[in-house]
């Protein structure tokens, strides 16, 4: 029994320097970078030696050689020594040290040589003048700007390319907001209203009646834009839009100011002047009177055509009610 035992053991005892040399060789290379971190954390200058020591360990593939390493490489090619013995004496391969050598000899310099990659199909240049298309033309679409840059460059352009490149030009496609167009002339009355009012005062704006209608759609409309299926189920009912052409309304007027709400008035159909001054004469006079208390007010009212017809500003200049001008 003993005899066996120690022939397992002697057996076994012939690989275990072997592998335990691995072990302290690994063991010490991760204590050298280690060392190499810290000494980087805390601003300690690394010597030739100890890059010396870091070039016996293996480099992943592509990874560049450090700038002290190249600067010996070629020290020593400037001293007459063979390409040969300073790959064998810095443990690099040959073809390392003759493509440094040969970088040095063609530009005088020591530094890595830039990828080369694919190039771009797009140049700056090409960016420009596609910045300067999709600024022009806001609203065109990513196919309609690929028909034209395929035109313009006389290039192979896809989608996704012109996707990639509005990008690299710092643009982005967004989702316009909805504002009421607005002529030149609106715009100019607008100005000049602000303008006038411009020093009014914070009391002064105390004193407006504001009102407002507005239309509600009910039950119908634009209901269902948006809806949470599978593709299978695009023929399902449930998953349809719900749209008609004249969809049931409201109109609903009502007013308000810094001293509180007033009433609201519902009624179904569109308004005319009539009915406008009904609600004036059953909803705004008694608002008015609640909210003001006999205090003098300025009421306001958008330029909507019963708003302006001759009956109504009739009807408020026979009642003494200031209206705030447009």
């Amino acid at each position: 029994m003993r005899a066996t035992h120690s022939k397992k053991v002697g057996t076994g005892s012939s690989k275990r320097p072997e592998k335990l040399n691995v072990h302290i060789r690994n063991s010490w290379r991760t204590n050298l970078q280690l060392i190499r971190s810290i000494g980087n954390m805390i601003g300690y200058k690394k010597s030739l030696s100890e890059w010396q020591c870091l070039s016996e360990v293996k480099m992943g593939r592509g990874s560049p050689i450090p700038p002290m390493l190249r600067r010996k490489i070629v020290e020593q090619y400037q001293k007459g020594v063979s390409q040969r013995k300073i790959a064998k004496s810095l443990k690099l391969s040959s073809s390392t040290v003759h493509n440094i050598i040969q970088r040095f000899r063609e530009s005088g310099t020591i530094s890595v040589r830039k990828g080369q990659g694919r190039k771009t199909i797009l140049d700056a240049r090409d960016l420009r003048a596609l910045r300067r298309h999709c600024i022009t033309y806001r609203n065109a679409t990513v196919m309609e700007i690929t028909t034209w840059a395929q035109e313009y460059f006389q290039k192979t352009l896809s989608v996704n390319t012109i996707h990639r490149a509005i990008r690299r030009c710092r643009l982005k496609l967004y989702r316009s907001k909805k504002k009421p167009y607005l002529n030149m002339i609106q715009k100019r009355r607008r100005f000049l209203w602000a303008k006038a009012h411009l020093k009014w005062t914070v009391a002064k704006w105390k004193t407006v009646l504001w009102s407002d209608e507005s239309k509600f759609e009910v039950l119908f409309g634009k209901l269902g834009r948006h809806v949470i299926r599978t593709k299978e189920d695009k023929d399902n009912p449930s998953c349809y839009q719900r749209s008609v052409q004249k969809p049931a309304s409201l109109m609903v007027w009502g007013c308000m100011s810094v001293c509180g709400m007033g009433s609201l008035h519902i009624w179904k159909g569109t308004i005319n002047a009539e009915r406008y001054i009904q609600v004036l004469e059953q909803h705004m006079l008694p608002s008015r009177r609640r909210l003001f208390q006999g205090r003098p007010c300025i009421f306001q009212h958008d330029n909507a055509r019963p708003h302006t017809a001759s009956i109504t500003t009739s009807w408020l200049r026979r009642r003494r009610i200031r209206v705030l001008k447009y």
